[in-house]
């Protein structure tokens, strides 16, 4: 344990803002306590460890600070090893680090630097310098989420489609090739629905452009609010979707079309300030288990049933199968049969 530090005590106002948590990692209980206090009065939320070992698991827990004071010389654990292992965990968003210690030998502010350490304090020291300190490395942290947030507008952007807020046709067809190989490891069943909306000309055509992306994001958002939260609906293109539906036989695809095509028909959707009638035709593909070439299959079938639900009338789910006799069916669920040649 290193010896008592002297502070030196100056008059500070309290910081605006946000309570910035902190995990605090110090020893010694007047220290602590010191800490605590400046800490507060600058406007953080200050967490106290009394050890390194007490540190490195507040640093595990979930919604952990991002703003670390670490003691060097700490029971258990020392602060160079803490940074050692938050560096080494790759967490993200970024930890900064600040060491606190009275060794002053060059070396040893190499050794902290090289463990991974954002900045360097030696014992004593001035308040102001540890608050302006904190206050870079909050700075640095703000910039760092800028950053990741910038990061994730551009993934969402290169992998949802600008208008629905769905996956782009892109992505959907990668999901689908994920969903196949896992389909082939794990011997589990997969399905494919192909959505397309009924008569979508006539919205364009009657209502302007403008009503007509009003009807593709409501119908967007019922399907998604009709399907599982592991499911993966896209815009294939126009007024057409794929949605991939894993752990599904080719009947629970269906009983899942079901549920989406009541959900258009259920109610009318706004659009301009009027109510419109806007139905869907669905048809339904899936194995139970798929093998690697599988995915344009699917898609291909999916196809066929959907337009043979459009041929019986619109406003119904067709299910592929290449084995059933062709039934009259209800006017909600349709079977058909087509051959593969």
């Amino acid at each position: 344990m290193e010896s008592s530090v002297a502070i030196q005590s100056v008059e500070l106002s309290s910081e605006l803002g946000n309570s910035m948590p902190v995990l605090v990692a110090e020893d010694n209980p007047i220290f602590q306590s010191m800490l605590k206090n400046m800490l507060t009065k600058w406007g953080y939320a200050a967490h106290m460890a009394p050890n390194g070992m007490e540190a490195w698991e507040a640093m595990q827990a979930p919604g952990a600070p991002r703003l670390a004071v670490l003691d060097w010389m700490m029971p258990y654990m020392d602060g160079v090893e803490v940074c050692r292992r938050i560096r080494a965990a790759a967490r993200e968003p970024y930890v900064y680090v600040l060491l606190l210690t009275a060794r002053t030998d060059s070396q040893d502010l190499i050794e902290g630097m090289e463990a991974g350490a954002d900045d360097y304090l030696t014992k004593p020291f001035n308040a102001q310098e540890l608050r302006v300190r904190l206050r870079a490395g909050r700075r640095i942290l703000d910039l760092q989420q800028q950053l990741v947030e910038a990061r994730e507008a551009l993934r969402v952007q290169a992998t949802h489609d600008a208008l629905t807020g769905l996956f782009n046709r892109g992505r959907v067809l990668e999901i689908l090739a994920a969903e196949i190989a896992r389909s082939e490891r794990e011997l589990r069943p997969l399905s494919v629905l192909m959505v397309d909306l009924d008569h979508f000309k006539r919205i364009n055509d009657a209502h302007g452009h403008q009503a007509g992306d009003a009807v593709l994001r409501e119908a967007s958002r019922r399907m998604s609010a009709a399907t599982r939260q592991y499911d993966s609906p896209g815009r294939y293109g126009g007024e057409e979707f794929l949605i991939v539906l894993p752990g599904c036989t080719r009947r629970a695809g269906c009983a899942q079309a079901e549920r989406i095509r009541e959900a258009f028909a259920r109610e009318p959707f706004e659009a301009g300030g009027e109510p419109l009638a806007v139905t869907c035709s669905i048809g339904v593909s899936g194995r139970d288990t798929c093998t690697a070439g599988d995915s344009n299959r699917l898609i291909h079938e999916a196809d066929d049933a959907l337009y043979a639900a459009k041929r019986n009338g619109r406003n119904r789910v067709a299910e592929f199968s290449s084995d059933e006799p062709v039934a009259p069916g209800s006017p909600l669920t349709k079977l058909v049969s087509f051959s593969l040649t």
